[in-house]
This record gives structure tokens, C-alpha cells and sequence, in this order.
């Protein structure tokens, strides 16, 4: 087997260390030719889509990436801004924002973000990393619910990339934090925002990304732990359980999927005379295709033609400055034991008065879950 180049070894040089942000990935454009070839990774990762190669090859092939890329372009350009990807630029300005905060903390570690489908690639990034001397790389997926479907398939793409370099460097992986106080704070502000700027609907609908349901009945931890988020964060806004529904969108094929399904229930509600209701999606921590069209746009439709008459979209976490600060404990946590600190007492200083304040605030959001 020929293994990737290894950079030049530097003797006496510092292990360097890093994080990747990682999302699931984006087309490069909103046309046919560029969304073909991003479904074509997607769809053809096997933790995505579980049916076996010889029955589902000839269907993605023969059906799905002949059709599917032409309606889902239109799509993406309908949500696409001057700067690109919605979902790709928010990545980058989290992994930015992550770095910054870091550093202000007297850390010394590089934050990269990366998608798992599509640019920039995982294998790219992490050349890239190894080339900078980063020895030591903590795996942060953009994902706070654990799935099959999207945190073992990166982890999957960082063991292939493993496994084809000589050299391999020190692994670290955050596998969820769907339950993660400042996480739940962050999200419990950003409803409380958006009810301060536009009034307290009747319901709030908290809609996650749907996975087949037999994925659920092998084992996949997903459901159970988008459930616990929905109830921390329905007692962190001290609603009654009545008035928040949840949801699974995005269902893709003819399998049953996690239920009930988004749209459908939003159409129930309106049809019960229910009529202003505020939806967000928890689960996706950056703006993207599934919720600025999908659910901005399709299920806003969707429920204002059933007769409902106010409907409020709340944005995902993006950059949040709690929802940083989430992030950085979440990485503070998970880099404990390999010295980032700068090698300055002053810095030391900092970096524990830092992580005591972090650590109290997040005991006393913890205490009230």
C-alpha cells in the first residue's frame, strides 16, 4: 500500500494542536453539475443511506442523480447569498470565532472547519494540518445529537484517512453534546430573542432532521437524545410540555421515517385553529438548505395555506455568542491534559481563572436541568 507524503520531521519542534469543526457539507454552487456531484458522495456514503450497493447503486445512479439534481439546484440558489453556502459560511465563521475565543483564553490551537461531503474536505484539511506540524487534533462534528447517519460517518472519514497516512497523529473525538448547558442556554436566548422582537407564539414546533426509523430500533441513540434536548430546553424556557411539539423534517424515499413529520403536523395545527406558531431546528447548529428553505419557506407555505396566519422562523444558533462559548467549553473539556496553554505564568493565570468561571456557569445552568 503507498501511503500519503509525510512533511519533512523538524527535531525539537513543538507538537502543534488543533480542532476540526466539521459540518456535513454543500455543493460548491447551486447548479445541476455541482449538486450531482455532492449527492453523489452524500448518497453514496453507506452510513447514509443503508441499503445494499447492488440494489441501491443502480437506483442512485440510474434514477436519483439524474433527476434529483436539476430540482434540488433551484433550491440551493434560492438560499445561496453573495458570500456562498449559507451552511458553509457560518462553519467558517464559527471555526473562526472558536479560534479567537481560544486564544483570548491563552490557548495556542489552530481551528479548522471542514465538511464531511464536499469543500473543504476533511482529507484536505487534515494534509493540510499535518504539513503545519499539528500532531494532536480533537474531531468536533457541528452535530449535538449522536447518529450513525452523520457522527460515525465522519469519524469513519477521519479512520480511512488514518489508515493511508504513515505517521498517524493523536485522536480525540466529541461524539455529542446535545444535553451541554450553554448549549441549551444558547438555544433557550435565541427563542426568548425572537418572542422579545416578534410576540410568544401559541406553539413552538422544534423541528430536527429525520433518520429512517429502523435505524432507531438497531440501536441509533439519535431519537432518545433529540427528545432529552427538546425537554431541557422546553424547562429552560418554563413552558408547559402542551405547548411544544416535536418534529422530523427532511424525509428522503418511502421508508418510514422518525415521527411525526414537520410539515404535516404544522398543517394539523393550523387546521385546529392554531394560528401563530414559532419554528427553529435545534439540531442543525448553522443555517442551511433544510431550514432556510425547507422549513423558512416550504413549511411557512405549507402552514399559511391550511389557514394558519403568523408563522416565526427562528435562525439557527450560527454565531451565537453563547453558542461559541458552548463550543469552547465543550473543546476545553475534550483538550484537558495536552497543554495548549502559551507557555507564559500570565496566561496560565488566565486559562484557570477562565475555565473556573466556564465551569461554575455551567454548573448553574446544569443545576436547573
Amino acid at each position: 500500500m503507498a501511503f500519503r507524503p509525510e512533511p519533512a520531521y523538524q527535531h525539537g519542534r513543538k507538537a502543534g494542536t488543533a480542532i476540526v469543526l466539521c459540518n456535513l457539507g454543500t455543493p460548491d454552487a447551486p447548479t445541476p453539475e455541482a449538486v450531482r456531484s455532492y449527492l453523489r458522495e452524500f448518497l453514496g456514503d453507506p452510513r447514509v443511506v443503508e441499503i445494499p450497493p447492488m440494489l441501491w447503486k443502480p437506483i442512485l445512479h440510474g434514477i436519483i442523480l439524474r433527476t434529483r439534481p436539476a430540482v434540488s439546484a433551484k433550491k440551493y440558489a434560492s438560499i445561496w447569498t453573495p458570500e456562498g453556502s449559507p451552511l458553509l459560511t457560518w462553519t467558517l465563521r464559527q471555526a473562526e470565532l472558536l479560534s479567537q475565543w481560544l486564544q483570548e483564553r491563552g490557548h495556542d490551537v489552530v481551528v479548522r472547519a471542514a465538511m464531511r461531503y464536499g469543500k473543504p474536505g476533511l482529507d484536505a484539511t487534515l494534509d493540510a494540518l499535518k504539513a503545519d506540524g499539528v500532531q494532536r487534533i480533537l474531531v468536533l462534528p457541528a452535530y449535538p445529537q449522536y447518529s450513525g447517519t452523520t457522527t460515525a460517518s465522519v469519524l469513519d472519514k477521519i479512520f480511512q484517512w488514518s489508515a493511508e497516512v504513515r505517521s498517524v497523529p493523536e485522536w480525540r473525538f466529541v461524539n455529542r453534546y446535545h444535553d451541554h448547558p450553554l448549549y441549551i442556554e444558547a438555544l433557550a436566548r435565541s427563542v426568548r430573542r425572537h418572542w422579545e422582537a416578534n410576540g410568544q407564539g401559541e406553539r413552538l414546533v422544534l423541528s430536527f432532521h429525520g433518520v429512517p426509523e429502523r435505524t432507531q430500533v438497531l440501536g441509533d441513540p439519535y431519537h432518545c437524545e433529540c427528545r432529552k434536548t427538546a425537554r431541557l430546553l422546553t424547562e429552560a424556557l418554563d413552558l408547559p410540555p402542551e405547548r411544544v411539539l416535536m418534529t422530523f423534517q427532511s424525509r428522503f424515499g418511502k421508508a418510514k421515517w422518525l415521527e411525526p413529520y414537520t410539515e404535516p403536523s404544522v398543517v394539523a395545527l393550523a387546521q385546529q385553529g392554531v394560528r401563530h406558531i414559532d419554528v427553529m431546528c435545534p439540531g442543525f447548529t448553522s443555517d442551511c438548505l433544510e431550514t432556510l428553505e425547507e422549513i423558512n419557506m416550504e413549511v411557512r407555505h405549507a402552514f399559511t395555506e391550511a389557514g394558519g396566519e403568523r408563522y416565526g422562523y427562528i435562525p439557527c444558533l450560527n454565531d451565537d455568542a453563547t453558542w461559541i462559548e458552548a463550543l469552547g467549553d465543550i473543546s476545553l473539556q475534550h483538550l484537558a491534559g495536552w497543554n495548549t496553554l502559551k507557555g507564559n505564568a500570565e496566561a496560565a493565570r488566565g486559562e484557570q481563572e477562565a475555565l473556573a468561571a466556564s465551569a461554575a456557569r455551567a454548573r448553574t445552568l446544569g443545576a436547573t436541568q
